[in-house]
């Protein structure tokens, strides 16, 4: 390949060593997304798209390509590969789906943080940790219900009248 990327904007591709515009927000500088540009034009055409509050190009340099090489490990890395867990809810009732019951069932269904803001903010007093594990098994106990309730409705999507029966 002789060049390093591709302007995000215009897709004009950008050589090894040579400057290149980057936006100074982090979400954009992510590796994942990792937006670079070939002019200010380009980095400013971003900005109505990803509506930053206060952002500005930074001028950067392109690595040369061995040091690029040397960052990727000097090959193609091997593509992505997406990992598909079987759904739980799902109609086997064989041995695999009650063992991935078993290990959902340990897991806390419950965001930690939000519960102990919110006791925190009600009642100045603060929450033990085991609360959450008793808390997600009261949880699993309403959701089990709540799926009984939708099936015998008929359905396969559980909803908020699900949980009042």
């Amino acid at each position: 390949m002789s060049y390093w990327k591709k302007c995000s904007n215009c897709k004009t591709e950008l050589k090894f060593g040579e400057p290149y515009q980057a936006c100074s927000v982090s979400t954009c500088n992510h590796s994942r997304s990792g937006l670079q540009f070939c002019s200010t034009s380009c980095w400013s055409a971003h900005l109505p798209i990803y509506r930053h509050k206060e952002a500005w190009a930074i001028e950067k340099i392109a690595p040369t390509e061995a040091e690029w090489n040397k960052e990727q490990g000097g090959s193609v890395s091997a593509p992505q590969r997406r990992i598909i867990v079987p759904s739980l809810g799902g109609t086997s009732h064989g041995a695999q789906g009650a063992q991935g019951t078993k290990q959902v069932e340990k897991e806390i269904l419950i965001v930690v943080s939000k519960l102990k803001g919110y006791i925190a903010a009600t009642s100045e007093m603060s929450t033990s940790a085991d609360v959450m594990e008793k808390l997600s098994d009261h949880l699993r106990e309403l959701c089990d219900k709540a799926v009984k309730n939708a099936k015998n409705g008929g359905r396969k999507t559980v909803m908020a009248r699900d949980f009042l029966v």
